[in-house]
């Protein structure tokens, strides 16, 4: 039995899903607060959350792995201002905000945001 063990694929490929999460997480990182289609803020908050956990550390093997996944000017928000905004939280960085349908397809709309 697999039990949850799958993740959401969107109708993509492997490549374009991780494209996908890493233009969401800089977008994110960035401003702050996104909105984003409800199942794709699930997907993020994990993938987000563990960032800022990595990020907490301050090394430079930390900040070399959050630019390969984020890019340079995300992984310097992510050590200068959100590390030391949640150095003493253990997780739970971020927040989702579910929203009414999209008017054009009916997507259930959520805000993702950090605490």
């Amino acid at each position: 039995m697999r039990h949850h063990n799958t993740k959401r694929k969107f109708g993509r490929e492997k490549n374009q899903r991780a494209a996908l999460l890493k233009s969401l997480a800089y977008a994110l990182v960035l401003k702050g607060k996104i909105k984003t289609t409800a199942p794709k803020a699930k997907e993020l908050r994990p993938y987000v959350e563990k960032l800022v956990t990595l990020g907490k550390s301050r090394t430079v093997a930390s900040r070399r792995l959050l630019e390969s996944r984020v890019g340079p000017q995300a992984a310097r928000q992510i050590t200068g201002k959100l590390s030391v905004d949640y150095k003493d939280r253990a997780g739970g960085y971020t927040r989702i905000i579910k929203l009414g349908p999209r008017a054009s397809d009916a997507s259930p709309m959520a805000i993702i945001e950090f605490v």
